[in-house]
């Protein structure tokens, strides 16, 4: 079989490079308490082994994996 495709929450494809916005509040483990909330544009994202999980880079967060069905295509 070919390559998995990634897709976000309404199906669209995603490839590295694309931004994408959080479709929900989400907290993230082991930061201190940082939340990121709805709305949120995350750029840059880059895609993962994992067909259910994108790797980012937000203000305060380094190195955060997603999962896919909480973002958006920007």
């Amino acid at each position: 079989m070919g390559q998995d495709i990634v897709r976000d929450a309404n199906g669209n494809p995603l490839s590295d490079g694309d931004s994408v916005t959080l479709i929900k509040d989400l907290k993230v483990k082991g930061s201190g308490g940082v939340t990121l909330k709805r709305g949120t544009l995350v750029k840059n994202i880059r895609l993962t082994d994992d067909v259910a999980e994108i790797e980012a880079n937000v203000e305060k967060v380094r190195g955060l994996v997603l999962r896919a069905g909480f973002v958006r295509k920007a």
